[in-house]
C-alpha cells in the first residue's frame, strides 16, 4: 500500500478526500460560471469586444472543464475514498442515480459544446494559446440544432444541480446526517484529507 492509499484509508469514514472535494467544488464553480456567462452575453451587443471576450473565456473554460471532468471521472474510478453513507438505502440509490445522470449530462454538454463550436466553423482556441481542430467534418447546418441542445442540456444540469444542492441542505438541516459535511473542508482537529 503506497502513502497516498494509506492516507486515504486513514481518513474518517464520513469524509471525502481533499482531491474529491476539490473536484466537486471546482466543477460547481465552473458550471455556474459557464451557465451565467452564456446568458450574460445575450444582453450584450453583437460584435462588441466585451461580448467576444466573454465568449472566448466561456469557450476556453469549456475546454478546461472537459479536462476537469475526465480527471474527476478517472479519480472517482481509480482513486479517492468512498465514505460510508448514513442514509436510507432508497435515498442512497436515488442519490447514486442522480449523480450518474449528472455525470452523463456533463459529458453530453461538453461534447455538444465542442460539436457546436466546430459546426460554427469559427476559431476554437484555449485562451488564444492553441487551437482545438475538429477531428471530422461537421455540417454547418447543424449549428442551430447543436446550439439548442447545448442550451437545453445546460438548463437540465442547472436544474439537477439545484436538486442536488437542495437535497444536501435537506440532509444537513432536516435529517441531520453527514451527507453535506463529508463534502465540506474538514475541521482542523480531524485528519486532513
Amino acid at each position: 500500500m503506497n502513502s497516498t492509499t494509506s492516507r486515504l484509508h486513514s481518513l474518517p469514514a464520513h469524509h471525502y478526500d481533499r482531491i474529491t472535494r476539490l473536484f466537486h467544488w471546482l466543477t460547481a464553480a465552473v458550471v455556474i460560471f459557464l451557465f451565467a456567462s452564456a446568458h450574460m452575453w445575450a444582453f450584450l451587443a453583437k460584435g462588441t469586444d466585451l461580448r467576444k471576450g466573454l465568449q472566448s473565456v466561456h469557450i476556453s473554460l469549456g475546454i478546461a472543464f472537459a479536462v476537469l471532468i475526465v480527471a474527476r471521472i478517472v479519480w472517482r474510478v481509480f482513486g479517492g475514498n468512498r465514505p460510508k453513507h448514513d442514509t436510507h438505502p432508497a435515498a442512497h440509490l436515488a442519490a447514486s442515480l442522480g449523480h450518474g445522470v449528472l455525470y452523463l449530462l456533463l459529458l453530453a454538454q461538453i461534447s455538444l459544446g465542442f460539436l457546436f463550436r466546430w459546426a460554427q466553423g469559427e476559431p476554437f482556441t484555449f485562451f488564444g494559446l492553441f487551437p482545438i481542430p475538429a477531428p471530422f467534418a461537421i455540417d454547418h447546418g447543424l449549428r442551430s440544432t447543436l446550439g439548442g441542445l447545448h442550451d437545453n442540456v445546460a438548463w437540465a444540469i442547472i436544474f439537477l444541480a439545484g436538486v442536488h444542492a437542495a437535497a444536501a441542505l435537506w440532509h444537513h438541516y432536516i435529517v441531520g446526517d453527514s451527507t453535506l459535511k463529508r463534502m465540506l473542508p474538514m475541521p482542523r482537529g480531524d485528519l486532513r484529507g
